[in-house]
């Protein structure tokens, strides 16, 4: 039994969901001071689907639930600036953002870990699907560091092996399918070494069975989709009322006009609805939208979504690098990546050009679009990543 002057101290992010309400109930169970804080952040005034407010009761009744205390943090703000305004700037530039990555970045491992810290915290924890392990075998072993690999999942595991810091280390979670590690790129040493997941090491079906063991009013709760915090918006919606647009002609690959569209802003590659094709065609499979062009406002579409030559590359140029280890790994070895979440992992090596580095794949990536993350992994292990230039 823990004592309770000797327990370790951790604030759990709680969504409102049931993967960060099943790791503040297994934290507690593990002998911590928990507390569970829900993130205020900005919300649209003009979109009527917010459920913030029924996130933070659901919150509310899991620290009732477990007898923690509960917090509310506004970080609006930080929010509209670092996820909202960044996303409307990207694309504004004709790049495709990854809001997903700055909220982390910014909101939960930015403003949230700093409050955190000022109240004295040993820790903070979150429900991502991801893991972090003191002094990974494999990779501390090619650069010097620790001996063996222990999770972090219980007070008694600290970052230290013979007396001296290790490396902690961002590991992909146990549930491939719901794996996280790709939007935590950004995290540091000095985030990871006081960051505990409590599921990543556990099957989502897992995880809902003990959320109902522990009798939350989470545990039937649907995952919530779309952007982080807000939720699933029709973003060509929520954008115009940021940026304004114009109407445009929709071409095919032989440069025919096919259709309209409502804004070449509006549109990434790959995106196959949101534009209207009037010209009958023989075939009835979907358009993809294959590129785009701003000084004419036209957006090319095809059947084939990877059609054009120039959007595939096995040379991809990356700014903004985070190495999770403090420091870049051995370039004379080989590593593998994705370009976007859930993608197949491709092997690649690595290169540095100037302030960008260069990562080089062994087979031709499929539409990488500037604005995006690319993860580097060596094996479980996830390095870090780059934003394509």
């Amino acid at each position: 039994m823990v004592k309770k002057g000797d327990q370790k101290k951790v604030f759990v992010g709680l969504s409102g969901g049931v993967d960060s309400s099943v790791s503040a109930a297994l934290l507690k169970e593990a002998g911590y001071d928990v507390s569970g804080v829900f993130i205020k952040v900005w919300q649209p005034d003009f979109w009527g689907g917010c459920t913030m407010k029924e996130d933070r009761l659901d919150a509310m009744r899991v620290c009732a639930k477990l007898q923690i205390p509960f917090y509310t943090l506004d970080l609006e703000k930080e929010y509209k600036k670092e996820v909202v305004d960044y996303m409307i700037g990207e694309y504004k530039a004709g790049r495709t953002p990854n809001p997903d990555v700055m909220c982390n970045k910014y909101v939960k491992f930015g403003g949230f870990f700093d409050w955190t810290m000022k109240r004295g915290a040993d820790y903070v924890a979150t429900g991502h699907y991801a893991r972090v392990v003191a002094g990974h075998q494999k990779i501390c072993q090619a650069n010097g560091l620790a001996e063996s690999a222990k999770e972090i999942r219980g007070p008694e595991s600290e970052l230290f092996s013979g007396g001296r810091l290790v490396r902690a280390s961002l590991l992909a979670g146990k549930d491939k399918n719901k794996d996280q590690s790709y939007f935590l790129w950004t995290l540091t040493q000095k985030q990871l070494s006081k960051t505990l997941f409590p599921v990543g090491n556990m099957e989502k079906l897992v995880v809902r069975k003990l959320a109902k063991k522990f009798g939350l009013e989470t545990a039937e709760k649907k995952d919530s989709q779309g952007l982080c915090f807000i939720g699933k918006v029709e973003m060509a919606e929520f954008l115009k009322h940021f940026i304004k647009t114009k109407s445009g002609k929709v071409l095919n690959e032989s440069g025919e006009i096919i259709g309209t569209h409502e804004g070449v802003e509006l549109y990434t590659l790959g995106q196959r609805h949101g534009f209207k094709i009037t010209k009958k065609t023989t075939t009835e499979d979907r358009y993809f939208v294959i590129s785009k062009d701003f000084k004419k406002n036209t957006i090319t579409v095809s059947h084939n979504p990877l059609l054009e030559a120039d959007v595939s590359s096995k040379e991809i140029k990356l700014k903004e690098v985070n190495w999770t280890l403090g420091q870049a790994p051995d370039f004379t070895r080989e590593y593998s990546a994705r370009i976007r979440y859930r993608q197949p992992l491709e092997k690649c090596r690595f290169t540095q050009s100037g302030k960008n580095l260069v990562i080089k794949f062994t087979n031709p990536q499929k539409a990488p679009t500037p604005g995006q993350s690319v993860v580097f992994y060596d094996g479980e292990v996830c390095l870090g990543g780059g934003i394509i230039v």
